[in-house]
């Protein structure tokens, strides 16, 4: 489903992601984890044709995501870590939206939208205003609205960050569930290890490298540890990087400090 081929991306002198290959098969789970500026978030926007690779390509879905970025778009439903709901409309209004955007026929998104609103429990609220939402909910319908057209690649960027514990294990049983029921391939980058143990595969980077690719249990056994935050913590160290969440932010101030020099 997804092929990843010597892919790189370089802001001037800093390379966040350096010469990345793996891939990703139909219906799985696959965890990319590593610490805050290692290559996860940038790798993902160039899975979603949002930042264009320095050099190497990928196919998402069978499409190159240089030569068919419509194509690939269509393919996949993004879930961001920043909040994207335009607070100010309601639940529906947020996914009509979405539906027209991606040009969905007018019955084809009332139905649809019925379909993802009973799917994430939020039916009841479809009326209420976002801005009204716990967090936990406007989760819900982040994922639900991710999921309107369809696409066979899902994508969670810190999908859980911020939210209790029992609005997370919600998340992923409803996660775990789609993906059975739809064989949808899901991409997440996450920070609680707990939650990579869901996956069916993981790949850990840092300093934009992938420094380990395997199954949870496979990791497990290859560095002699019982949870793959264990695996973690042994393959990039305790020590705290002095790095940001994203290396295109790293960039822009390191360019703005000299400026101002």
């Amino acid at each position: 489903m997804i092929e990843i081929h010597n892919l790189t991306k370089k802001y001037k002198d800093i390379i966040a992601v350096d010469n990345i290959s793996f891939d990703v098969k139909k219906g799985e789970i696959f965890g990319f984890l590593g610490p805050n500026g290692a290559g996860k978030t940038t790798t993902i926007k160039m899975l979603c044709t949002l930042l264009k690779p320095t050099s190497g390509t990928a196919f998402v879905n069978g499409y190159n995501i240089q030569k068919h970025p419509s194509d690939v778009r269509k393919s996949i439903g993004i879930i961001f870590q920043d909040p994207s709901l335009d607070e100010r409309l309601t639940a529906q209004e947020n996914l009509e939206f979405h539906g027209i955007i991606y040009k969905m026929k007018k019955d084809l998104r009332r139905k649809r939208i019925d379909e993802v609103l009973e799917m994430v429990n939020l039916t009841t609220r479809r009326k209420c205003l976002v801005r009204t939402f716990s967090g936990g909910m406007k989760r819900r319908l982040e994922i639900a609205r991710g999921l309107m057209h369809r696409p066979p690649v899902l994508f969670l960027d810190e999908p859980t960050l911020g939210l209790d514990p029992q609005t997370r294990n919600h998340i992923w049983e409803f996660i775990k569930d789609i993906q059975r029921k739809d064989r949808i391939t899901v991409i997440l980058t996450t920070h609680y290890m707990d939650e990579a143990e869901n996956c069916d595969k993981i790949a850990i980077i840092n300093y934009g490298k992938i420094i380990a690719l395997d199954t949870p249990d496979s990791l497990k056994k290859q560095t002699g540890k019982s949870t793959i935050n264990d695996v973690f913590l042994e393959l990039i160290g305790r020590e705290v990087k002095n790095t940001t969440n994203d290396s295109g932010e790293f960039t822009k101030r390191i360019v703005m400090a000299k400026r101002r020099l």
